[in-house]
């Protein structure tokens, strides 16, 4: 039978044993679990679990370093002054 041969009584069930024996809230949730388990199999194009995770990583790492940018160009901005300041 089919993807879509399935009876909705079938249907019916699984979707009461997903939300009531194992908590999930939408079949939704479980749909888009399946499909990032295919994507990280290597059965289906996109970004697997592992490269968004290094993605953020990545993202957080350069949030934290354009911060730091930004403080040591303040810095150099304050001193750059101090020094063209005459002296007393």
């Amino acid at each position: 039978m089919g993807r879509r041969g399935y009876p909705p009584e079938i249907r019916r069930k699984v979707l009461d044993l997903v939300a009531e024996l194992l908590g999930i809230g939408t079949p939704e949730t479980v749909r888009k679990w399946c499909r990032q388990a295919e994507v990280d199999g290597g059965e289906r194009p996109g970004t697997s679990s592992e490269e968004s995770l290094e993605l953020k990583r990545l993202m957080r790492e350069n949030a934290e370093l354009k911060r730091a940018n930004a403080i040591l160009e303040a810095a150099s901005a304050f001193f750059a002054a101090e020094l063209d300041r005459p002296s007393r």
